[in-house]
């Protein structure tokens, strides 16, 4: 394995400062970002997703923000394809990659060499687990899962995500099973680490920011061309910026729950990105220079 092929993630919740040490690294070593955001994929959702900002996209080349249309399907595999895609042009190049993000499925997934089948959504089913969902309730829908296929079941991380265990009903109904196959590359990984209160303290500005910058113009905009009920529509932040566009919420209340939510899933992506894997570096999340000095550490090594 050639010693070029290395890859430094930096990881850690929402809020927690990732881009910015992504940029700061940026200023020392000739680096480029592969973004592991499941929502910030999306086009014209820049501002619900803390998408990183122009200043921030020109300071270091960023790959897979915004370049995804709202109404599209994306799954797992599309963004292995795309970012395994992006792994290799960013070497050939002559540089390392950072992948950056707190989506912990795509981090891992990437990491760990996981095989996702390449599985077409099934929108008859889906529109029947929809239904299902809404009358029964989400545990209902991950109970189904587990009959059908209990091992996908026990690696779902959070079975109160309804949108995965519908995706992993639809993957296990066309007989489809993921595997792994070790990747071609070295990793480390670094992780940012705040205590959950300034956290949560972060997370809520942000949310406020979110507001202040426009996300309920930009809501306005995306209901022009889109359906509210698209499944990128309904994530955290947008879901609640519709209810405001639509004149059923105030900003207040809105922003309120998008805090709430925000704080769930912080503890979802705790989950994920836990304390005690050793396979990360856990660093000061409010030390910045440490944070660069770790991932400047991991990618020269």
């Amino acid at each position: 394995m050639p010693p070029a092929r290395r890859v430094v993630a930096i990881v850690g919740a929402t809020a927690s400062g990732k881009t910015a040490v992504a940029v700061a690294v940026a200023q020392h070593l000739d680096v480029e970002v592969v973004s592991a955001d499941s929502r910030q994929v999306r086009a014209g959702m820049m501002v619900g997703t803390a998408a990183p900002t122009t200043e921030e996209q020109a300071a270091v080349r960023h790959h897979l923000v915004g370049h995804v249309p709202v109404d599209a399907p994306y799954t797992l595999a599309d963004w292995l394809r795309e970012a395994r895609a992006a792994l290799d042009d960013i070497w050939a190049r002559g540089k390392t990659p950072l992948v950056v993000g707190g989506t912990g499925q795509y981090v891992w997934a990437l990491l760990e060499g996981w095989q996702p089948p390449a599985v077409e959504p099934d929108l008859e089913l889906r529109a029947e687990l929809e239904a299902q969902l809404e009358a029964e309730g989400v545990a209902a829908l991950f109970a189904r899962l587990q009959v059908l296929a209990p091992e996908a079941a026990d690696r779902l991380v959070d079975p109160k995500n309804h949108r995965r265990v519908i995706r992993a009903i639809e993957v296990a109904a066309a007989g489809a099973a993921p595997s792994i196959e070790p990747p071609d590359f070295a990793s480390s990984v670094v992780g940012l680490d705040w205590p959950r209160e300034a956290l949560h303290e972060r997370a809520d500005m942000r949310v406020e920011a979110m507001y202040a910058a426009g996300l309920v113009e930009e809501t306005r905009g995306l209901l022009e061309r889109f359906d509210a009920g698209l499944p990128a529509m309904r994530t955290m932040g947008y879901a609640e910026a519709v209810r405001v566009a639509s004149g059923e919420w105030g900003v207040d209340e809105a922003m309120a729950r998008t805090k709430t939510e925000t704080h769930r899933l912080i503890r979802m992506q705790a989950t994920w990105f836990r304390r005690d894997d050793e396979r990360i570096e856990w660093v000061l999340g409010s030390d910045l220079e440490a944070a660069v000095r770790a991932v400047e550490t991991a990618a020269l090594s």
